[in-house]
């Protein structure tokens, strides 16, 4: 389920402040840096587009905004609110930079039960005009994409970690064993996202043998069909350019576990000490936690980034399509099994057993792939009643065709 094109809308067209406010689902705490001001526009309304009819272009231009948003605020600015990108939240507030500069907004409008719908770092916002005190976020625009994992809890639900972004930047540690799996976790939400996944292989210092680090870049695009794999240096600069060109263009999200030295990639993007770094433990490689919200900040090269706390656990949701993606070798081999519904186990003319048996198939790569499909169909079974009924059935027919096949290898003999 791709929510690139899910609404985001406003829960009243002229609202009174509520008697009691919901927190967010977010896990976001205050202390991440200041946001510079948007240099003012004298003449800038809140429909005008980046550099509309010749004009000078929009304050918010440098954050992404375009024509295209600009249309789908103008019900809201004919209501006198204006245009603004959240660039972090907290509980029950966020920051939001305005034409006029980063206001302080109250969510309590913007507060859904659904945890997919919550306002989250990236959303174009609908704001109070100058004047009101408290400021309220009366709306959010329809997303175009969003990059989403499971929560932690049992309740199989969503989480939002950040939206409206081009580019998904995976954060890889070459200071410690690479983890496929978890490459291919990731890379299968970013998919899904509806953005364009990118891995970036950090501390390419450390690995100071051009030959093995070409050997561990080739293992990782097996791992990523169709992503590109960049090593780079924060430390000898290895990689930099390339990286600041890739996401000049639009909004990218940094994303990793700990340790993989996303805040100090941050850094160097932005040309300044805006995170705050810490070393990773020496015993075994792991990081400690320095980015405790998800902050949106414009790079001097253009574009737009959205640092992200570490993630300790990086759960499937709704990413059908993304696994698909991610293990596009498997699902090409599988158009050619003989049965529509195979499963790759024990069938006859299983294409994909047949490529495991030739080895052009790794095992691990499959053992990888039955592992998230089973992990994806788990979670959507969770909120699909129809789908739990045909993964009953489906188990029901395995059991009885099992044991059916037990039963003839002994002479149709029931013990």
């Amino acid at each position: 389920m791709s929510l690139s094109s899910s609404a985001h809308s406003s829960s009243s067209a002229s609202p009174e402040r509520p008697v009691s406010r919901e927190h967010s689902a977010s896990d976001e705490q205050p202390g991440s840096p200041a946001h510079s001001f948007p240099p003012s526009v004298p003449g800038a309304g809140a429909g005008a587009g980046a550099g509309a009819g010749g004009g000078a272009p929009h304050a918010l231009a440098p954050y992404g905004w375009d024509e295209d948003l600009a249309a789908a605020f103008a019900p809201h600015a004919e209501r006198g609110l204006v245009p603004g990108r959240v660039v972090r939240v907290d509980r029950g507030q966020c920051d939001v930079v305005t034409a006029e500069g980063t206001v302080r907004a109250d969510t309590a409008f913007v507060t859904p039960h659904d945890p997919l719908r919550v306002i989250c770092t990236g959303d174009w916002a609908a704001v109070d005009p100058e004047g009101g005190n408290p400021r309220y976020v009366r709306a959010c625009l329809p997303r175009r994409t969003a990059f989403v994992r499971s929560t932690s809890s049992q309740r199989s639900e969503g989480q939002i970690l950040a939206a409206n972004v081009d580019h998904v930047v995976i954060a890889v540690s070459l200071a410690v064993e690479i983890d496929l799996g978890r490459i291919e976790r990731f890379l299968a939400l970013a998919w899904e996202s509806g953005a364009q996944p990118l891995v970036v292989l950090t501390k390419a210092d450390l690995v100071p043998d051009v030959t093995t680090l070409s050997y561990l870049v080739q293992d990782v695009e097996t791992t990523a069909p169709g992503v590109q794999v960049l090593p780079v240096s924060s430390l000898t600069g290895e990689g930099m350019d390339v990286l600041a060109a890739l996401v000049s263009g639009g909004t990218s999200v940094l994303l990793g576990v700990s340790g993989t030295g996303k805040s100090t990639l941050a850094n160097t993007l932005l040309g300044e000490d805006a995170m705050e770094v810490q070393s990773t433990r020496g015993v075994d490689g792991k990081g400690r936690h320095t980015t405790t919200t998800r902050n949106l900040l414009v790079l001097p090269g253009g574009g737009v980034l959205i640092d992200t706390p570490g993630l300790r656990g990086v759960g499937l949701f709704d990413a059908g399509a993304g696994v698909g993606q991610v293990f596009s070798e498997i699902e090409g081999l599988a158009r050619d099994c003989r049965f529509h519904d195979c499963a790759h186990e024990s069938e006859p003319g299983c294409a994909v057993l047949a490529a495991l048996a030739d080895g052009s198939l790794p095992e691990r790569r499959l053992d990888s792939y039955r592992k998230l499909v089973r992990e994806n169909q788990r979670i959507v079974a969770k909120t699909d009643a129809r789908l739990r009924a045909e993964i009953r059935r489906d188990w029901k027919r395995k059991h009885a065709e099992g044991r059916a096949a037990g039963e003839a290898k002994r002479g149709g003999r029931v013990r």
